[in-house]
């Protein structure tokens, strides 16, 4: 085979396109200055620049049929190794779980809650939906034998998707001014990555964040060349609306795609650095270009992203799962979850729900169950859910009987009450008895207690403070005004606040979350409001209020705290979590499935792994090099071929930096999974390195050399390719594969 590449007129930059040549494009770029203040070298580089360069539209090279006939030869070798045995196993396989389940989900319209944005499993979804699928499979367990669930088809997209990259690969290498067996190589050696193939086969959301990750870097290239050539035109929108779209894409898979969003945003401020600099650029023009990437790369996402949203909850109209993730005016949007509107004032004598505000635990509630230790008293808990034993009358605590009154006293700031708990005829009680999970000094129990006869004693009061007032009703700063009024309940004789916190009680308690008596409450875990009120001497048309529904825009806010709080919350330990510093040097893997002595095991191929990550650290160590020669005054980067390798990899090597780095600032849950995208990174930047280090040799040893790389490649793979497949391996075979100590795949 030939080396397809393409050439260049050598002829200087058009006076027609004064600043094309200014694009943070990986090529060569020459300062904006006359040729009479040039030294030799920068004249000599300029004469052989290239520049304009031709207009093609796959990122400005045109294939030749030879290389369409191989990348098409890879890309079948690459469908054949992700769609293999794709049926294998017929059971659950890891976070087949979750991703499997939200489809289920969106089928039957049972709102959810996910640290992701919804757009793959919408794809998924539809798959799902188009193959049939009834969404009555529950995806419980890892190795529940899959029943009336069309998963080969719901496997299918992340394998097509996987398959895309490949193809992407290529092309991209090529729109970064690379040989044809440079991008060659690329592409089977993401072809053949075990890792990636392993996530492209299961019902897993990587493979489309790493096809949309892909896709946006094509796309930007694509975008930048045609900068270079002439901006503004109709093919210059086109890539420029695509690179956003595809932002817009990459985000509403996983927030990981912010960090694809960061290296275009990175390249478009040098790009609008460089045009700022140019002083052939007028104002009037430089703010055309400003406003263009504005629109496209970040209004445009923008928009993209919160469409994705506006589906999910086009779909979700139905209480789910999620709902107590999520505030109560949200949750009155959900079908199953609205409520009659309800008297306004609240008063003694009121029946009245009191729901939690800060974590939305759900409502003061008890049940006819007593607590194992403590006083032994009856619980008091939170539930999420509306039930009988929520309802609670208000009593005025210095009445020495608590009797009817056709008078309506309306409750006040500074009042002191009761709450009797109508079906089990107790009291809300607080005393100095240590609460049974936090046993703490500034915890106390709270309690139900009372018995027939027994009309109470001052651990039943609670003294009403307002914190805070709708400010479109005036009159809920005032007095207690159902969902208008923020208020706190304090404890007269111990001084503690009525309290809640995310703390669960174990089985005994149902699991239910945890109400104490704290002295020194947090203000937002001791906020109460009255949801539902009743009394009997208000006339029926007395004032009624109800939630206010939220706007789409108040539900896609409160919905990214939520995913925020979430994600940030899964610091939990995991068997196979790992840390970012481990990831470059595959130091360990996951196990997703194991069954009748086969096993499913996440891990790269060692020879394309390594090989990326020392690409990685010899580009550092050369380009470190490069800066201090350049301190010392030597003129490294006035030559062409040192600046053009130099832009090549460092854009490469920035697209890695990037998508990894921002791990180590994080103390959630990590795993080998999250280091996929720039492992694509580090293979492109691989490609760079050999296109910089095989420059000078001739096609032929080029091709030899690509040649011999790509087979140890692939027969790594195929070593290793038991552990993606879940195939069956000797005991011996599979010991042998254990090159690293802590590879802890089963034998």
């Amino acid at each position: 085979m030939s080396d397809f590449r393409a050439r260049r007129p050598a002829s200087p930059p058009s006076s027609a396109q004064p600043y094309g040549k200014l694009s943070s494009a990986p090529s060569q770029r020459f300062p904006p200055r006359p040729k009479d203040r040039l030294d030799a070298d920068e004249r000599k580089a300029l004469a052989t620049s290239g520049y304009p360069r031709q207009h093609h539209p796959l990122g400005g090279f045109k294939l030749s049929s030879g290389e369409v006939k191989l990348l098409i030869l890879v890309v079948v070798l690459a469908a054949f190794v992700r769609l293999y045995k794709l049926s294998e196993p017929n059971s659950v396989v890891f976070d087949e779980v979750h991703f499997g389940k939200f489809a289920s989900k969106y089928i039957k319209t049972r709102y959810y809650v996910d640290v992701h944005p919804p757009l793959a499993k919408l794809l998924i979804t539809l798959v799902s939906v188009i193959s049939g699928y009834d969404g009555n499979f529950d995806f419980k367990d890892i190795g529940k034998i899959y029943a009336d669930v069309p998963y080969v088809m719901m496997r299918a997209l992340p394998a097509v998707m996987g398959l895309a990259v490949v193809p992407l690969t290529y092309l991209t290498l090529r729109g970064l001014d690379c040989r044809a067996t440079t991008a060659l190589l690329g592409s089977v050696l993401v072809a053949f990555e075990n890792s990636l193939i392993t996530q492209s086969r299961l019902i897993l959301l990587d493979s489309p964040l790493i096809f949309f990750t892909s896709l946006s870097t094509f796309c930007w290239v694509g975008f930048s060349n045609e900068d270079k050539a002439e901006p503004f035109t109709e093919q210059w929108w086109f890539w420029l609306t695509l690179t956003g779209l595809s932002l817009g894409a990459v985000v509403s898979c996983k927030w990981v795609g912010l960090f694809t969003i960061a290296l275009v945003g990175l390249c478009t401020i040098r790009q609008l650095w460089l045009l700022l600099g140019d002083m052939r650029v007028p104002p009037r023009l430089f703010v055309k270009h400003f406003c263009a990437r504005a629109l496209c790369l970040i209004v445009l996402p923008i928009t993209f992203y919160m469409a994705m949203f506006e589906i999910h909850f086009l779909i979700l109209q139905n209480s789910g799962e999620g709902d107590g993730f999520m505030s109560s005016e949200f949750q009155h949007t959900l079908q199953g979850r609205g409520m009659a509107d309800t008297f306004a004032d609240v008063a003694i004598g009121s029946e009245v729900t009191l729901r939690h505000v800060n974590t939305q635990g759900g409502y003061l509630h008890s049940h006819p169950h007593n607590y194992p230790g403590g006083s032994q008293q009856q619980q008091i808990t939170l539930y999420p859910h509306r039930d009988d034993n929520n309802n609670w009358i208000i009593r005025n605590a210095l009445e020495e009987k608590n009797t009817s009154s056709t008078d309506l006293v309306y409750l006040t700031p500074g009042m002191t009450v009761r709450f009797d708990h109508i079906s089990t005829n107790k009291r809300l009680h607080s005393h100095d008895v240590r609460p049974p999970i936090s046993e703490v000094d500034f915890q106390n129990e709270v309690s139900g207690y009372g018995f027939e006869g027994f009309e109470g004693d001052a651990n039943d009061n609670w003294i009403v403070e307002i914190e805070s007032g709708d400010r479109k009703d005036p009159e809920s700063k005032k007095r207690l005004r159902t969902l208008r009024t923020y208020f706190r309940l304090r404890h007269p004789l111990t001084g503690c606040y009525l309290f809640s916190h995310k703390v669960k009680l174990p089985e005994w308690g149902f699991e239910q979350q945890e109400v104490t008596c704290n002295k020194n409450a947090v203000k937002p875990n001791s906020l109460w409001v009255i949801e539902t009120n009743s009394h009997p001497n208000l006339p029926p048309d007395a004032e009624k209020v109800n939630y206010r529904i939220p706007g789409f825009l108040a539900k896609f806010l409160e919905l990214q705290r939520v995913m925020w709080d979430t994600n940030a919350g899964l610091t939990d330990r995991h068997v196979y979590d790992s840390r970012p510093l481990s990831w470059p040097f595959l130091k360990r893997g996951i196990n997703f499935w194991v069954k009748d002595h086969r096993q499913i095991y996440l891990l790269g191929n060692p020879f394309i792994w390594w090989s990326g990550t020392a690409a990685v650290l010899a580009y550092a160590a050369v380009r470190g090099f490069l800066v201090i020669r350049a301190q010392r005054g030597y003129k490294d980067f006035l030559n062409t071929g040192v600046v053009k390798a130099d832009q090549l990899c460092g854009f490469l090597f920035l697209g890695w930096a990037l998508h990894y780095l921002p791990f180590f600032l994080m103390e959630r849950q990590l795993f080998l999974h999250h280091y996929l995208p720039a492992l694509y990174f580090s293979i492109l930047l691989l490609a760079g390195v050999f296109e910089v280090v095989t420059g000078a040799l001739r096609p032929r040893v080029r091709l030899q050399i690509a040649g011999a790389i790509a087979v140890v490649a692939i027969l790594t793979f195929a070593y290793f390719s038991p552990l993606a497949y879940g195939s069956s391996w000797t005991r011996s075979k599979c010991m042998r594969a254990q090159w690293v100590k802590s590879w802890d795949f089963s034998w």
